[in-house]
């Protein structure tokens, strides 16, 4: 980041409202402006909603009535998220498959949209792609499955030993907010609860981690378009673009 301008980074704080939608329209507005100055740039990352937003185009999801989304909330509240997610495999067993079970706020949304409309929550995600004024290359990163596990246990290390536990400490107040609803601080707000020593903490962000990984490689190998590298492979990369120049 020091080297190349990023955007859409540090840009929201924790309380703010934000959705694909949203990243769709800033990144198409954006994009107008960039490529006034440079006719490649580089969308990164291994967020599959943000991404395919834009990409393709995201989809009118409905606004969930409020019956509906009480009735969830009571279920989930009593009956628990691994109920929900075997409900969410029996009706929409394509967005289970991708979906952060470990999540109950997605797992609720998706069973929401169901319940309103009696269609899957994954055929308001494969409508016609929009088209789009500029040409998109696909390139894949991967690596061997000990490689990327060893980086992932690293990465996660090397993050705790830079102040993630001190990071997590402060957010206790905000732990509700959606934005934090994720891998690392989850399992961190559960060790100030006692659930389970630090140790136990950091090594299930490392599983979690390892378990995102896997969904987002079985999400993004579907796409027939997607060209895959191991990341030491530069100059080929450089060469696909340079193809399409």
């Amino acid at each position: 980041m020091q080297q190349v301008h990023h955007y859409f980074v540090g840009t929201k704080s924790i309380n703010d409202y934000y959705n694909a939608s949203m990243y769709e329209q800033e990144v198409m507005q954006l994009l107008q402006t960039l490529f006034a100055t440079s006719p490649i740039q580089i969308l990164s990352g291994g967020s599959m909603m943000y991404i395919d937003a834009v990409c393709n185009g995201i989809d009118d999801i409905p606004t969930v009535r409020d019956d509906i989304r009480n009735e969830m909330k009571r279920r989930y509240e009593e009956e628990g998220l691994e109920s929900l997610c075997e409900d969410l495999r029996r009706l929409d067993p394509e967005h289970y498959e991708v979906v952060d079970r470990q999540n109950h706020r997605r797992v609720i949304h998706a069973l929401e949209i169901c319940y309103q409309t009696g269609k899957t929550y994954t055929s308001f995600r494969t409508q016609a792609k929009k088209q789009r004024p500029f040409q998109i290359i696909k390139i894949g990163l991967n690596r061997d499955r000990d490689e990327l596990y060893q980086r992932i246990n690293q990465r996660v290390d090397d993050m705790m030993a830079e102040g993630l536990l001190d990071e997590a400490k402060a957010m206790l107040p905000y732990r509700e907010a959606n934005a934090l609803n994720t891998v690392g601080y989850k399992e961190l707000f559960d060790y100030f609860d006692g659930r389970w020593p630090l140790a136990e903490a950091v090594e299930r962000i490392k599983g979690n981690t390892r378990r995102y990984a896997r969904k987002q490689l079985t999400w993004y190998k579907r796409d027939e378009q997607v060209t895959w590298f191991h990341p030491h492979q530069q100059q080929e990369i450089l060469n696909l673009i340079s193809h399409y120049e």
